[in-house]
This record gives C-alpha cells, sequence and structure tokens, in this order.
C-alpha cells in the first residue's frame, strides 16, 4: 500500500514538473540542476546534487520509507522539504514524524520576523576589511539579545589562523562553510565588542509565516558544509538562500554574477524593497572614541591609567579640581575600556571582577548626570556601489591623453567615504587604461591593495599599514612596472581630516629586480560628504642607488551616491636610459559605481 502511494505522489511530480520549479532548486540550492552544498548527507539519491528529480524521488521514497519516525527520520530532518512537497502534492495521506528536538528548537527560537545584520568594517583586519552579514531570527520577546542568529562562515580557527593565509585559502575554496545557529547576544559580543565593529541592522519585512518557513530550511542545513569562497559562496550570499527560503518568489541572487560582497546583499535588499527600517549599535571603539570627545584633554588618561593599575578609583574621586559629571564620564569610559580589555585576554579575571565592581559601584554612587550621545554615522546603505567605471582625459608633458578604467571591488582613499570606514581602502583588480594617438598603456593593474590608515588615541594607538601588489607607472621606469610594497606607520585625525606617516619596504621589476624603501607623509580631506581631498608626498631610496620622488594631489565630488567627478595631478621623477626627467600629469575623470 505503501509503495503504490509513494509510486502514485512520484507520477503527479513529474506531471506538476515539481523537480523543474524555482523553490525545489531554491530547497537543493541549486544553480541549474548542480546544488551548491558539497555535503552528500544532504541528499539522498547518489546523483541527487546534479539531478534534482532524481533527489525529488529519492526524498518521497524516504519519507515514506519503513524507518522509525523519530528525531532521526528523514522527516524531521528535511521539514521544509516535507511541508512543501505535502502541499504541492496536495497530499491527504503523507506519513507522519515525531520530531521532538525540532518541535523544541522551534519553540525556543520563536521566529516571528527576521532582521538582516551587518557588522562594519574592522579596520585592522585584512580578512574583515569587507564587513560582514547575517541574519536574526526575531522571537516575540521584546527584547532582541535574546533573539537567535544564522550564520554562516569558514571552519576556520581565526585565532590560530594567519590572516594573509585565510584570505588565499579562502579565495580557492580552502574551508568548508558551515551553518551556526547561536544567541545574537554572542554574535554581537563577537563582532561589536571583541572586533570593535560597528552593527546595522535592517529589519525585513518577512511574516511570521515566511520567517517560520525560512526556519525549517535552516533546520535542514545543520551540521551540512559547502565549500566557502572568499569572493562568491561566502558568508553574505548563503544568507540570500535562506530568505529566498523564506520568501517563494524573492529572487536576491539574480543581483549577482561574479563576486558578492557583504554590503552588497544590503543594497540587493533594499533593491527588492524588503527593508523596513534600520538600527546603528556602537561598538566599544566608537564608545571610548565618543568619550574621549567629552573627557577634558587632561584628563583623558585617567581612564587609561585606572585600567592599568597606575591610578586609583579612590584618587579620582577625591580630586576636587574634576568635576562631578567629568568624573562621571572617566568612569562610564573606565568601565568600557576594562571590558574591552578582558575580552582582548589583556586583564586577569580576577582583577577583572574586582575592578569591575568597585567602578561600577563608585559610578551608582555618583548618579545618573548625562548621558552618553553618540550621533548615528552615516548608513553604510548610502555609500557607492563596489563596481566602479570611470573615464576621463588630461594633459601628461603637453600631449593629450585619455583614460578608460574598471574595478570590481571595492573602494579607495580616493573615493567618497560617505558610508564606508574612514581611513581603508580595499581594491581587487583594478584596471585602468591610458591611450593617446600613438598607443595604448597599462596605467594600472592593481591585483590587490589594503589599507588601514587608524588614527591614534588614547584607548587605541594603533599602528596604520598598507600593501600592494600589481603593475603601475610609479616608478623610475616609463611603462608600469610589477611591484608590491607593505609599509607602517602612524595617523593622526580629527573632524576635518586626518594624517599619516608611513616607511614602505618595496620592489619593482624592471629588467631586473629593484629594491628600495619609501618614506611618505599624506592628509586626507573627509569633513564634508560632498568632496574629498588627498595629498601625498613620497621619495623613495632604490638598491642601484637611484632616488625618487612623487607628489599626488586628488580633489573628489560626490555628484550622487552613485557618481564621482575626480580632479588629479601627479608629479613623478622618470630615468629613461640615462635621462632623468620630471612628469607632470593632469586630468579630470568621471566615476560611475553599480
Amino acid at each position: 500500500m505503501l509503495y503504490s502511494s509513494v509510486l502514485n505522489y512520484k507520477n503527479k511530480a513529474d506531471r506538476l514538473g515539481l523537480a523543474d520549479t524555482h523553490y525545489w532548486h531554491i530547497l537543493l540550492h541549486a544553480n541549474g540542476d548542480e546544488s551548491e552544498i558539497d555535503d552528500p548527507n544532504f541528499f539522498f539519491a547518489p546523483d541527487g546534487k546534479t539531478n534534482p528529480k532524481a533527489e525529488l524521488h529519492a526524498t518521497l521514497d524516504a519519507f515514506f520509507s519503513d524507518e522509525k519516525k523519530d528525531d532521526n527520520s528523514s522527516i524531521c530532518r528535511f521539514p521544509a522539504r516535507y511541508r512543501w512537497l505535502k502541499k504541492q502534492l496536495n497530499a491527504k495521506d503523507f506519513p507522519q514524524a515525531n520530531c521532538v528536538e525540532y518541535k523544541r528548537m522551534l519553540k525556543r527560537v520563536d521566529p516571528h520576523s527576521v532582521t538582516l545584520v551587518f557588522p562594519a568594517a574592522h579596520i585592522n583586519s585584512p580578512a574583515s576589511m569587507f564587513g560582514h552579514t547575517f541574519l536574526r531570527i526575531n522571537s516575540s520577546y521584546n527584547s532582541r539579545l535574546l533573539s537567535y542568529a544564522i550564520n554562516y562562515a569558514a571552519d576556520a580557527d581565526m585565532k590560530k589562523e594567519n590572516g594573509f593565509l585565510f584570505a588565499v585559502k579562502g579565495l580557492f575554496g580552502g574551508y568548508f562553510g558551515r551553518y551556526s545557529l547561536l544567541p545574537y547576544y554572542d554574535k554581537l559580543k563577537e563582532y561589536r565588542d571583541s572586533e570593535q565593529r560597528d552593527i546595522w541592522e535592517y529589519n525585513l519585512d518577512l511574516t511570521q509565516k515566511e520567517t517560520e518557513r525560512m526556519f525549517r530550511h535552516i533546520w535542514e542545513l545543520k551540521d551540512t558544509h559547502s565549500y566557502y569562497y572568499f569572493f562568491t559562496e561566502n558568508c553574505s550570499y548563503n544568507m540570500l538562500w535562506l530568505l529566498e527560503a523564506g520568501r517563494e518568489g524573492l529572487d536576491l541572487r539574480k543581483h549577482f554574477t561574479y563576486q558578492v560582497i557583504p554590503l552588497e546583499t544590503v543594497h540587493a535588499a533594499k533593491s527588492e524593497y524588503i527593508i523596513t527600517a534600520d538600527t546603528f549599535r556602537p561598538s566599544k571603539r566608537t564608545k571610548l572614541l565618543r568619550y574621549e570627545e567629552v573627557i577634558d584633554n587632561n584628563n583623558e588618561e585617567i581612564a587609561v591609567d585606572i585600567v592599568d593599575n597606575n591610578k586609583s578609583v579612590d584618587s579620582l574621586i577625591e580630586n576636587e579640581a574634576i568635576s562631578l559629571q567629568q568624573k562621571r564620564f572617566i568612569l562610564e569610559a573606565s568601565i568600557e575600556y576594562l571590558e574591552y580589555r578582558f575580552i582582548k585576554g589583556k586583564v586577569k579575571k580576577e582583577r577583572y571582577l574586582d575592578l569591575f565592581h568597585k567602578l561600577t559601584t563608585y559610578r551608582s554612587k555618583l548618579g545618573r548626570g548625562e548621558d552618553l550621545n553618540i550621533n548615528t554615522p552615516t548608513d553604510p546603505i548610502l555609500g557607492h556601489r563596489a563596481i566602479r567605471i570611470e573615464a576621463g582625459g588630461g594633459i601628461r608633458e603637453e600631449e593629450g591623453i585619455g583614460y578608460l578604467g574598471i574595478r570590481p571591488a571595492y573602494h579607495d582613499l580616493s573615493d567618497s567615504d560617505y558610508g564606508f570606514l574612514r581611513g581603508t581602502q580595499i581594491e581587487f583588480m583594478d584596471l585602468l587604461l591610458a591611450y593617446t594617438q600613438d598607443e595604448v598603456r597599462v596605467e594600472r593593474a592593481t591585483i590587490f591593495s589594503l589599507v588601514s590608515l587608524s588614527q591614534r588615541s588614547t584607548f587605541f594607538p594603533s599602528f596604520s599599514w598598507r600593501t600592494k601588489f600589481g603593475w603601475d607607472t610609479d616608478y623610475l621606469s616609463e611603462k608600469a612596472a610589477f611591484n608590491g610594497d607593505v609599509g607602517i606607520g602612524l595617523s593622526w585625525g580629527n573632524k576635518f581630516a586626518y594624517t599619516y606617516f608611513l616607511v614602505d619596504p618595496l620592489f619593482y621589476v624592471e629588467d631586473s629586480l629593484i629594491g628600495g624603501v619609501g618614506g611618505s607623509i599624506g592628509i586626507n580631506i573627509d569633513k564634508y560628504k560632498f568632496m574629498n581631498t588627498n595629498i601625498e608626498l613620497s621619495h623613495r631610496f632604490y638598491t642601484n642607488g637611484e632616488e625618487q620622488t612623487l607628489a599626488k594631489l586628488s580633489q573628489g565630488f560626490r555628484l550622487s551616491q552613485n557618481m564621482q567627478i575626480m580632479l588629479h595631478y601627479d608629479y613623478k621623477d622618470k630615468k629613461v636610459n640615462t635621462l632623468r626627467y620630471s612628469e607632470d600629469t593632469y586630468n579630470v575623470m568621471l566615476r560611475y559605481y553599480y
């Protein structure tokens, strides 16, 4: 009787063409006929990864099999497939199972709505400069901290993994990626507190029914794995499958052909009109930097000294020269800084507990006082898109020259930083061609370029650094030369601008490999959202005895969210054979981002 029923349902599924439907492919994570899930335990059919019809038939066989209908049954392992097939087939006699574990977790998570969460870039981590996205499943409780987060990440221990090796292995599928379901406050602790990353939350308009449908599919993915690719099948891309599983007909993946950058998934959600509201959660770094602004200059070091055991709390309280409100701010900053140092493993637990109790006790005795007012920064969704094309013209040595360029990702210091983390640059595969009446040549072909100009402060006396590999004309050779550099230095700033000083060990290849070291000083004026100014002066010493001076000036004007006009001036010392000369270039460029 059971065999007859399952055969009838297979025939009906074939007549309805269920294996070819968009939603069945969503449940299999299939692009075309091949699933992106690489775990064989996700499939019932031997060829289920590449044959949606065979997988549908095998799924029905599993549901109707004589297996024990408990938590380990096929029905309990794949509730989304089960509910969808039962509905599509209008089934009256589908087998049932007692899914105790699934029901228990469904009750605990209590899925009512969904929020797309974007932890912004982490300024000192190359692997995190793109940001990250994951989903929060909101329950019926008032506190969002009691909700659950669904995350997808490479199966790598970042505390032990080399950052550069992680990036390389991530490019070529060197890790498995896995889904995880855990309390939202754990993710906040990881990103906001430990990694100093501001959090943006975008509420989505998925209904409770759609959220429950999404949760059923999330359950199917637990304990499965897929190969993780840094630019394509990454954390953000795999969130899109879940949202599409929640709302039939939603197609977010159509917005992506090649790379999937975390912030671009937020743009895709905006394009599909599913974002209803946003919320900003400042990181401990943002809070501490704000405390630096409200605490008097001569009192800033007190909070650090208290945590570092160089000053007692009593000495602060007894100091009559410090106002009551300043004491409140200093104690609050001390608490934040103590927690930050403890999370980083710089303060032992015993001292943390003792000092935390003392600080909070003293602070409570001083009364409420003023709240720390943190201005909400520009929403990242208002910044420019990832892909940039540019075109323009100029003059070099009294000769007209045209330019045409494209960059797949993502942002550089000359782009408008409206909506982006200040002082950061991350570029891949940036190509700019220059052409005259006589020739077309490569002006630059950047493989990758990373810059982190972290402004030093009382609480964060961090270093700045940059690295770049590719081809450009910023060397003595006339044509673009392959080169690389890794620099380190310091940066300081205020609300108007920031300056930086860097020392760059470098090399370039002309007829032979030539090494060198350069020193650079620069300033970036970025106070006004409609314009940004970059000035940099460099001097280099090469191993062949030559020296070189470079000067760059760029002035950008933000015409719209995705349109910018750039004015450039470049000065470069050059040498052809034994002839030394100066090369001056003026140009104007129109940039469009999409």
